[in-house]
């Protein structure tokens, strides 16, 4: 690809392989080259923050609130996942299987970017520059929404809603493997080859240098959906699943074979695994060096790893430290925000039934002691939302229309 269609940096872009030529994108073009300014910037963002620190920490945010608070506090990269199920569009309660998964993510990637555009809006209107509120968004695409064709249209999606980055699964597409329980299924290595692709000719086709992440759960997988890729073939059992998949033997030799496979299709390389095992992630790192030196690895410091159980508390401490070691440049917390959001309801709720306004008095001190101490600034929550810089356009009209006005208030103290 040219630099003229892509502006991205040209070492990056020789690192890519792209089996389509610059005429092809161009036809995909249409007339009209829209921008996508929060796409765009949040990408070279985050590409320059990947090469530049030893490692990028990020949770995952269920809420566009949340989102601010992180970057409040300083976390560098947002994670959007699809698990928070108020986000969805049927109106129920759903897993990562949602029917209505896309819609989901890019109406979460959406709120989160209004919300850091409000949050930057209310700081430079009161001369505050301190903080870059644009935080790069790296969205959760699981298994692409279905076929290449999904993969292109769900990555054209994320982009147009902000994501700087997106992540692919190879596991099935969530609408076959929804209901079952047989195990987990991960599709033949070409047929997720071919979403990588899919989704790096959307980027260049909306002209956004969009950060791609190749996710592998064939470490924990059981079935494989055929065996049309003779990559595979070393990995199949005699087993079949009562579906027809057939057996897949899975373990950290499947998940590196098909590493090596994404590698010149991704930026980042994620393999998915069971436990927090340095050991483990080293010995992916390893392999994935020796052929492809200086790939950038990522890694899901999971929520449903039994960190207390598993790990004592000096490796838990110097666990991301020790990974940024091996190449593992992108770190986070998937359901942080899940977690996160429920929890801290239950207990207030639960303190609340117990000893009654004691509860709240005793979460106003903590929001204050946040405030006074770290910045916090919820605890204002009408100058959160927007009220005082609301305000500032109130005045600025009715000055214009009525120059002796003396307050953009009614006598309830609403705007007028």
């Amino acid at each position: 690809m040219s630099e003229t269609l892509t502006n991205w940096d040209k070492s990056r872009s020789t690192e890519v392989k792209r089996p389509y030529t610059d005429a092809d994108v161009l036809r995909l073009r249409g007339s009209i080259q829209i921008e996508y300014t929060l796409a765009r910037k949040g990408a070279l963002r985050l590409w320059k923050l990947l090469q530049n620190q030893s490692y990028l920490a990020a949770l995952d945010a269920a809420t566009g609130d949340q989102a601010i608070e992180q970057v409040q506090a300083g976390l560098p990269v947002i994670y959007a996942s699809t698990w928070p199920a108020d986000a969805d569009q049927v109106g129920q309660m759903y897993n990562c299987e949602n029917p209505s998964l896309l819609s989901s993510l890019t109406n979460l990637v959406r709120n989160i970017n209004k919300s850091l555009q409000r949050a930057d809006q209310i700081h430079y209107a009161e001369g505050k520059t301190e903080i870059y509120w644009f935080a790069p968004i790296v969205a959760d695409a699981q298994a692409g929404f279905g076929t290449v064709v999904n993969s292109f249209e769900s990555m054209k999606a994320l982009i147009e809603a902000g994501a700087a980055a997106v992540t692919f699964e190879d596991r099935l597409s969530n609408s076959h493997e929804f209901g079952r329980k047989g195990g987990k299924v991960v599709v033949p290595t070409h047929v997720f080859i071919g979403k990588l692709i899919a989704a790096r000719l959307a980027s260049d086709v909306l002209g956004v240098p969009t950060v791609l992440i190749a996710r592998t759960a064939a470490n924990a997988a059981q079935f494989v959906m055929n065996d049309s890729d003779s990559r595979d073939r070393l990995f199949i059992t005699e087993e079949r699943s009562s579906d027809g998949y057939l057996g897949f033997s899975g373990g950290l030799d499947a998940a590196v074979a098909r590493g090596l496979a994404y590698a010149p299709y991704a930026d980042l390389l994620w393999y998915e695994t069971l436990i927090p095992n340095l050991k483990e992630a080293q010995s992916f790192a390893a392999a994935i060096h020796q052929h492809f030196p200086g790939k950038l690895l990522a890694y899901n410091c999971s929520a449903s790893f039994d960190w207390l159980n598993q790990l004592d508390a000096t490796t838990i401490r110097n666990f991301q430290v020790a990974l940024s070691a091996m190449g593992y440049k992108f770190q986070f917390v998937d359901m942080a925000g899940f977690h996160s959001l429920n929890l801290g309801m239950f207990d207030l709720a639960r303190r609340y039934r117990e000893t009654g306004m004691a509860a709240y008095a005793r979460l106003q001190k903590n929001e204050l002691d946040s405030a006074e101490h770290y910045g916090y600034e919820a605890v204002g929550h009408q100058r959160f939302v927007g009220t005082d810089y609301l305000e500032k356009i109130a005045e600025m009209i009715v000055k214009a229309e009525f120059p002796n006005a003396a307050s953009t208030k009614d006598g309830d103290g609403d705007l007028m």
